[in-house]
């Protein structure tokens, strides 16, 4: 998913939260973690990138041309350079790392943080299952 996207579902995390809690933060603060948390995650990939390929190609591609990171999301990874399962394992893995140490300093954060987390994993599989069944059925036809 792009990064607009998870912005999006971030958002509704966010209100959800508002509308739903009696928050201890700010609510600018509600909605400034859960969209830097759902959006910011997604930095996992380029060190998987890199794990995958030994390359930091991707940073660099970044770094010569900031507007693909809003605009051409598609042009800063190479085909099958971070791989769908291990996005999603390490996505799983930082949020069983971050949410238990948060809850130490703030439970209320921490639920934040896991919502906006669970959001973003689940938003990332609805997308992967629909790319897979279109490529299924694609692959079918081809076979007829």
């Amino acid at each position: 998913m792009k990064s607009a996207s998870h912005a999006a579902v971030s958002l509704a995390v966010a209100v959800a939260a508002l509308l739903v809690t009696t928050p201890p933060i700010p609510a600018w603060a509600v909605v400034a973690v859960a969209l830097v948390v759902g959006v910011g995650i997604d930095v996992d990939h380029f060190l998987l990138a890199w794990y995958n390929t030994g390359s930091l190609d991707p940073v660099r591609r970044c770094l010569r041309d900031p507007r693909i990171v809003f605009v051409a999301q598609d042009e800063i990874f190479d085909e099958g350079s971070v791989g769908a399962l291990n996005r999603l394992l390490s996505h799983v893995l930082a949020g069983g790392v971050a949410v238990p140490l948060l809850w130490l300093r703030s439970p209320y954060v921490a639920g934040l943080v896991a919502a906006a987390l669970y959001a973003h994993v689940l938003a990332d599989l609805v997308s992967t299952t629909r790319a897979g069944v279109v490529v299924e059925r694609s692959a079918v036809d081809r076979e007829r």
